[in-house]
């Protein structure tokens, strides 16, 4: 059952089904912060540059997560990077990276919207 709990909560990261809330000043939702760790990974297997913003609001949210969804973010970030290592989906990964992590880029600043 808890691991049921477990890959539905990553699937529904992954599914980009929420709006999400990256507003200045709110908290990210457990299923933000696991996509702002994807983003992460994604970022750095891509060679994204500069995520200085993106690793202090993990940092930040981080603190406040149960132990089960932080180490389900840092597993995120691993597969993120993981898979951006492969040549056959960078074209998605890339986009996925400019589209719903640009929000998780800047810090959390603008909106975070699924695409």
């Amino acid at each position: 059952m808890r691991s049921a709990l477990l890959l539905a909560a990553v699937g529904l990261a992954l599914a980009g089904t929420c709006a999400g809330a990256a507003q200045a000043g709110s908290h990210l939702t457990d299923v933000d912060y696991l996509k702002a760790n994807r983003c992460k990974g994604l970022a750095e297997g891509l060679g994204a540059g500069d995520t200085a913003s993106l690793n202090a609001l993990i940092k930040a949210e981080g603190a406040s997560r149960s132990e089960t969804v932080y180490v389900m973010g840092q597993k995120e970030a691993d597969r993120a990077k993981r898979d951006a290592g492969h040549v056959d989906g960078k074209e998605r990964l890339t986009a996925e990276l400019n589209g719903a992590c640009v929000a998780f880029l800047s810090g959390g600043k603008e909106t975070a919207s699924a695409r």
